[in-house]
């Protein structure tokens, strides 16, 4: 009876030291996984989708009405076309019911233009802008008419090009380069220039007192 006590007492010490070392184990484990030692549970991931949406806008003036206040006035240009006899044989005498010699030769004509040369602006963040024109009403006086496309266009600056005038109706479009001083990249468009029209003299036309109306339209897709 003595041994067998003294065995179960060796076999319960070698339990109770295994217990405390299991024990041990897991108090090392527990403080060893805490969330400083486990990205997973340091740094949580969460998705967020945005929706943002930008308006296009686009601002186009040919006159007054400098950005970013519209014009109210329709401009007016106006060509007044003197004729000029030969002067030879003899230098004619400016004045009505004037006799002059005079060879047949056809005259030419002087062109005075006023209110010809026109500010245009163009601004947009809409992509490409495309400008054309249109023949509103054509140049008529009376029963005559003159094609439109007598006048003409120069731009001062190429990446504010000026459409061609049809003789009547529409016309084709081109292209406004993007960019511009003060623009934020090259997918925003501020473009200035000055638009110079003239008067093609060389076609003699019946005399008289022409009026007609061109219209600009500046588009973005």
């Amino acid at each position: 009876m003595t041994r067998q006590r003294r065995q179960l007492g060796l076999m319960r010490q070698a339990l109770l030291l295994m217990l405390a070392a299991g024990s041990a184990g897991v108090q090392a484990a527990s403080s060893t996984a805490g969330p400083s030692n486990n990205p997973a549970l340091t740094t949580p991931r969460v998705a967020l989708n945005f929706s943002i949406q930008i308006d296009k806008f686009l601002f186009f003036r040919i006159g007054d009405g400098a950005w970013p206040t519209p014009g109210g006035t329709t401009s007016q240009v106006s060509f007044n076309l003197s004729p000029s006899i030969p002067a030879v044989p003899t230098t004619p005498t400016t004045g009505n019911n004037t006799a002059v010699n005079w060879n047949g030769t056809a005259p030419t004509f002087a062109v005075a233009a006023s209110g010809n040369v026109l500010p245009v602006e163009v601004r947009s963040n809409g992509g490409q802008v495309s400008v054309f024109a249109t023949v509103t009403t054509a140049l008529t006086s009376g029963a005559n008419t003159i094609p439109m496309n007598m006048v003409s266009i120069t731009s001062s600056d190429a990446a504010l090009p000026a459409p061609t005038i049809p003789a009547s109706g529409t016309g084709t479009s081109v292209n406004v380069t993007g960019g511009g001083t003060g623009t934020v990249n090259s997918l925003v468009t501020i473009r200035n220039a000055n638009w110079t029209f003239g008067y093609n003299s060389t076609i003699s036309r019946t005399a008289g007192n022409y009026s007609g109306q061109l219209s600009f339209t500046a588009s973005v897709p």
